[in-house]
């Protein structure tokens, strides 16, 4: 049974994911590269946090084949999240992330075996809603919208496979082969598109030192000490629940933001009405759960 601390926990570490869409715009690289180099950073670290606690690695052969296919959706999460800015803008980019929600209220029964839950579907929807009031997206971007819808997706379904594999395997362990799983993924992905895409002056881009110094921020910080503690949450809070409050997290990327870099421009009414709906969809969600999750469902 999840406590008000490990809610707490939860909003601290979207805090910390919001804070993710900072580094990415201070670090020069692109996307690829900064994916893999963000996945590496963080297998390294867990390896010596893991070493330093002895603890042991030793998974069975099969949970060891579904961490690192886990890890490589990880890697597709990440590439489509930060392609879909690149592509189109980050405000299309969140929105899409946004249908992550959506996704678990259906993947995860799915999976499970049990019945969809009007309510659930309901917020996700009403979150949905919230966000578009806030970033009035432009249909323009079409490609960039599905690529980001496919973030939300692979977000809900990494979270529920994690779900399941928490109950076996430590959150440590699990973060480390899923990170390593992610950097093999984003490696095999980056060759084959530098190899067919990519001119042949832009084969390696290298970091500069200020990138070393936030990519090291966003592997230790945003992906060691974030993923573990979450997968460790898992273990005591719905998937559902998890991936509505992730939609806190660009409300908190663009705060962030205005405070970081110090721009002009004012939020909007649309930011303020958006927020309080998504916010009420969040809070709202333990009192509707209470009420209606024995008795509402899609059969």
């Amino acid at each position: 049974m999840a406590s008000t601390n490990d809610y707490i926990k939860l909003h601290f570490l979207v805090f910390l994911w919001g804070f993710t869409a900072i580094l990415g715009k201070l670090i020069s690289v692109p996307a690829m590269e900064m994916v893999m180099l963000r996945c590496a950073l963080a297998a390294i670290g867990m390896y010596i946090l893991i070493s330093f606690s002895k603890e042991s690695l030793h998974v069975s052969k099969s949970d060891l084949i579904k961490l690192l296919l886990i890890g490589f959706i990880v890697s597709l999460h990440w590439l489509a999240f930060f392609g879909s800015a690149r592509l189109a803008n980050v405000s299309v980019s969140l929105v899409g992330f946004a249908t992550n929600s959506l996704w678990a209220a259906i993947l995860e029964p799915w999976f499970k075996k049990t019945r969809i839950k009007k309510f659930e579907l309901a917020l996700g929807l009403i979150v949905l809603a919230g966000l578009y009031i806030i970033f009035s997206f432009d249909f323009q971007y079409k490609i960039g919208l599905l690529i980001a819808i496919f973030a939300g997706f692979s977000s809900a379904l990494f979270s529920i496979f994690n779900s399941a594999l928490v109950k076996r395997v430590s959150s440590r362990t699990i973060t480390f082969y899923e990170m390593s799983g992610a950097f093999i993924g984003t490696a095999i992905f980056l060759i084959i598109y530098k190899i067919g895409w990519s001119p042949v002056e832009d084969i390696l881009v290298l970091p500069t030192s200020s990138d070393w110094f936030y990519l090291l921020i966003l592997a230790g910080v945003c992906s060691v000490y974030a993923y573990t503690v979450a997968v460790e949450l898992m273990k005591k809070i719905s998937v559902f629940v998890f991936q509505l409050c992730l939609n806190l997290e660009p409300l908190y990327g663009i705060a962030m933001a205005v405070i970081i870099f110090r721009e002009k421009e004012k939020m909007s009414a649309n930011f303020y009405i958006g927020t309080a709906v998504i916010l009420c969809a969040v809070l709202s969600y333990p009192l509707l759960k209470k009420q209606f999750d024995k008795t509402v469902y899609i059969d």
